[in-house]
Order: structure tokens, then C-alpha cells, then sequence
């Protein structure tokens, strides 16, 4: 018969490529795709079911369909529709609680894959250099979808302690990002001026949303040989940015802003519905936050196929060129150089216009 596989928050866009591409899996005998809203795009020949995992239905469902593994998906920092952050958080949190209460229920169930986020870590001035998956937190989320987050692991590993048997990976995603990225860094990327904090250059990591197909999938199957596919892993591609670089990379130029003004900059732009750009997204371009992915690699047995770099290079080139591509600005300085004078072309590169006397006293 095959896997029998239930993912939740199947109307967002990268639940719905992860069922069109496990149901491809050999494998994989069926896929349930659960949420309360009906997605507009295709899932294939999945099965789709409208249920609300806040509610006590979704025990029905497993029980029904004898699901033996959940994916669960629909942990998220925005709400679809007009839910707003109450709905997201009530999904989360309400959300995950049942959806365990039923698992934990369903004799039948024998994997978890939930999908969390690196903000459980935070972002803080006096933060680890790197963070490990154990590596003690100073300063826990206070709210938003990072707050949930650490509320969803801390619910997961009890249900981990009632059902022993039941295989439980945890996935902590760095900032997903891609050509198709519907995440609200990308929101914050898509604006046309960046505001930045005055005096910060954060360093950041993304993870491609191609990778995070493939990671779900990998955590779904069975455990490749010399792996162990569950356990909490941090998932994330190789290298870091800083802000700095990816605004030059976008071409898109930014208004550094004093870190109180951030904040009510941040109210303006997400009562303007632009952005979501909450604390934790500004604690992040304040502070930064980079993990370690020695786990991914080593246990998991995942290596991502892009680096930090790349998958930031493949969301810049589905943007198109910002106010000041990067190509142009180099242009236009080539065009400069080429009508100044040899004193002002030489000083402009820092060299001295007369053998040496320029740096003499």
C-alpha cells in the first residue's frame, strides 16, 4: 500500500510543491492534504480535505485514512486571509496542540515532521557567535511568530516523551527564501528603499526554497543508510550575507534609521499592509543570526544544493534589477574614470600622482 502521509497548511505555496513532490516518491502510497482554506494551486492527485486543525476533526481524519505519517506545515508567521495575527497565532499554537492531541491518539502514526523556524534562538546583542541546536538561549522570543515557535517545539517534545515510539524530526529553518518566497523578509527585500538600523550590519543566512522541499522529503522517508532522520536539526545553506551586501546585490539603495524610529517605522509599513515587518524581523536586522549545520550534514545526511549566496542570487535575478543595479553603478563609475584627468583618476583610486610625493610628509 505505501506511505500513507498527511501535511497540513497545504494552501500555502510551499506546502502545496511539497505534496506535489512526495506523492512522486515510490514509496508513498497516498498523501491527505489538510487545511481550512482551499488552495488555489494544483496538488496533484493528493486527496484534499478542508479541516481546520484547531478543531477535533483532524483525529477523524487520521484515524480514517490510517495516516502513518504527519508533516506538519502549517506553522506560520502570517495568517491567509483577514485572520491577521491572532488567526496565525491560534493555528500555531491551538493548531499544533491538536494536531498532537490526535497524533498522540492515532495508534497508526509512526512520523512527525514539523516545520519550525531559527528565530526560537533569537536575536539579541550578546548572542552566540553560531548556534547549535543545544546551545542555551539568552534571551527567548517575547512575541510574534518566533514566541509560537518555541511554544510549538516545547509541545512537540512532550508528545515526543507520551508516544516514544513515534519518529519525531523538528526542521529549523533559516529565512526561506527563492523566486516563488512568499515570507515576509522577502516582503521587507521587495521594497523599494531598504530601511536599515543606524550602525548594524547584520549577518544573515537563508535557505533555499528548493532545499526545504528536499530536506521535508528527507525527513519524511525513511532514513538513508548511516542517518538518523529525526531529532532537531537546523537547516540552512552554507555561508552567510550581511545586509549590506544583499542591498547591493538587489541594486536597491538604504535609509539607515535609529533603532527607535525602526520600530514605528515598522507600525506605518505594516499598518499599510507593505510589509509585515515585526519586532522579531527588526531584531533581526539589528542583530543578526547565524547557525551551525554540522547536524543537517552529519545526522540528517542533507547537503543543501545552494549556499547562502546562491539562494540569494536566485531571489535577486526573479526581482529584476533594483534603483542602483549593481552592472550600471560599475558603468557608470568605468564612464567617470574614463573622462577625469589623470591627477583625479589616480587620487580617486588612492595612488600617488607624483612617484610617491603624495604620501610623504
Amino acid at each position: 500500500m505505501g506511505k500513507v502521509v498527511l501535511v497540513t497548511g497545504v494552501a500555502r505555496q510551499l506546502a502545496g510543491r511539497f505534496v506535489r513532490r512526495v506523492q512522486r516518491e515510490p514509496e508513498v502510497g497516498r498523501v491527505i492534504a489538510v487545511d481550512a482554506v482551499p488552495p488555489e494551486h494544483d496538488l496533484g492527485d493528493a486527496e484534499f480535505v478542508r479541516a481546520d486543525i484547531r478543531q477535533p476533526m483532524i483525529g477523524k481524519i487520521l484515524a480514517q485514512h490510517s495516516v502513518d505519517t504527519v508533516v506538519h506545515l502549517d506553522v506560520s508567521g502570517t495568517a491567509l486571509g483577514a485572520g491577521g495575527r491572532t488567526q496565525a497565532k491560534e493555528t500555531n499554537v491551538i493548531g499544533t496542540m491538536q494536531l498532537l492531541g490526535a497524533c498522540q491518539k492515532a495508534p497508526t502514526v509512526q512520523r512527525l515532521v514539523v516545520k519550525s523556524t531559527t528565530s526560537v534562538y533569537g536575536s539579541a546583542p550578546r548572542d552566540a557567535a553560531v548556534f547549535s541546536e543545544t546551545t542555551p538561549v539568552k534571551s527567548l522570543p517575547s512575541g510574534g511568530f518566533a514566541k509560537d515557535a518555541v511554544e510549538v517545539e516545547g509541545y512537540v517534545r512532550g508528545f515526543a516523551r507520551r508516544r516514544p515510539d513515534v519518529a519525531v524530526a523538528v526542521l529549523r529553518f533559516a529565512n526561506i527564501l527563492g523566486p516563488r518566497a512568499d515570507t515576509p523578509l522577502a516582503e521587507y527585500f521587495d521594497l523599494p528603499i531598504l530601511p536599515t538600523v543606524l550602525g548594524y550590519d547584520p549577518r544573515l543566512q537563508f535557505v533555499h526554497e528548493d532545499d526545504v522541499e528536499s530536506v521535508l522529503l528527507v525527513a519524511t522517508l525513511e532514513a538513508r543508510r548511516g542517518t538518523l532522520n529525526s531529532g532537531t536539526f537546523n537547516v540552512a545553506g552554507d555561508g552567510v550575507l550581511l545586509l549590506s551586501q544583499t542591498a547591493r546585490r538587489l541594486g536597491k539603495p538604504t535609509v539607515p534609521v535609529f533603532l527607535p524610529a525602526v520600530t514605528w517605522l515598522g507600525q506605518m509599513l505594516r499598518t499599510a499592509g507593505v510589509t509585515d515587518f515585526s519586532r522579531e524581523q527588526i531584531r533581526l536586522l539589528t542583530h543578526g543570526r547565524v547557525v551551525d549545520t554540522r547536524q543537517m550534514r552529519e545526522t540528517l545526511g542533507f547537503v543543501p544544493a545552494y549556499s547562502t549566496a546562491e539562494t540569494f542570487s536566485d531571489f535577486a535575478r526573479s526581482r529584476g534589477p533594483g534603483l542602483l543595479p549593481p552592472d550600471r553603478v560599475a558603468r557608470a563609475v568605468d564612464r567617470l574614470a574614463a573622462v577625469l584627468p589623470p591627477a583625479a583618476r589616480a587620487a580617486a583610486d588612492g595612488d600617488p600622482v607624483d612617484g610617491g610625493a603624495a604620501v610623504r610628509s
